[in-house]
């Protein structure tokens, strides 16, 4: 299909998400679009992408020149080490259907997100863009890990064949508003939120796993939305991009416990589960 011409017109999948939510309110409350943009959400509940003919369809209703494309399959740690092959096949499917038929459809650009899960699970610090497939991920998230990383080989095989300049971007932990605060699917901020919540409404302990000694990265959504929206517009490359702080603000697990712990005003025991 010929390449589209006059209003960018951004398509954004997993709209209804944390990120999605957050790219939202960025550009429609916070004045972050500009003249001659138009922004559409995608839930989904208005198309089910790893169906070939609807994905087809919506491309079809909306004429997107732009994607940024962010629907996936997710869950946090057990649901994927219970059900890796699901998240394989599903993500693949999603993927394979939205880059695809942007191709088909003339799409001048897309950004999808990957996760820092990609990473090979024995590395060496700091990591950087051109490790990611050095090595196998962590086997317990396997499946949604190999997916995503197959969204950089489709971005490569697609600009050697095609001349499409469609890339990637891989978050440090995100939160914010929208997140998913169930405790069994999701990660560690929200679910430190969730819990010490319940402790303080219960009355009971709040438990930690682990040391409290990692370290880790994280980024307010908002913060990134607006990263995303500099490599939409600006990012010309087909490498994906890590956007992240800076290593000077990575906090210990700990750390985040303690400032959760205080916005709550949670004075009973905090007991470290290893």
């Amino acid at each position: 299909m010929e390449k589209q011409t006059g209003t960018m017109r951004v398509l954004v999948t997993g709209g209804s998400g944390l990120l999605g939510k957050a790219i939202q309110h960025v550009v429609k409350e916070e004045g972050g679009a500009r003249e001659g943009e138009e922004w559409i959400f995608l839930s989904s509940k208005d198309a089910d992408l790893t169906n070939a003919a609807e994905t087809r369809a919506i491309f079809e209703k909306h004429r997107p020149t732009h994607v940024v494309h962010l629907a996936a399959k997710m869950g946090g740690l057990f649901r994927p080490l219970r059900r890796n092959l699901d998240f394989w096949r599903t993500n693949v499917y999603i993927n394979e259907n939205v880059l695809q038929t942007a191709h088909e459809f003339g799409v001048e650009k897309v950004v999808s997100c990957l996760s820092t899960c990609i990473f090979p699970d024995k590395t060496t610090y700091s990591i950087d863009e051109t490790m990611i497939h050095n090595g196998p991920p962590h086997e317990s998230n396997s499946g949604y890990a190999y997916a995503k990383r197959m969204i950089d080989v489709h971005n490569r095989a697609c600009w050697r064949q095609y001349g499409r300049r469609y890339t990637a971007v891989i978050p440090t932990n995100i939160f914010g508003p929208h997140d998913n605060f169930n405790i069994e699917d999701t990660h560690v901020l929200p679910a430190l939120v969730h819990k010490t919540y319940k402790a303080k409404r219960d009355g009971t302990a709040l438990e930690v796993w682990g040391s409290g000694h990692a370290v880790r990265q994280f980024i307010y959504s908002s913060d990134l939305a607006r990263l995303c929206l500099w490599v939409l517009r600006e990012y010309d490359e087909v490498e994906p991009i890590i956007l992240s702080v800076g290593q000077e603000d990575e906090i210990t697990i700990k750390d985040a416990v303690d400032v959760i712990v205080e916005a709550f005003g949670f004075t009973g025991p905090v007991i470290v589960s290893f």
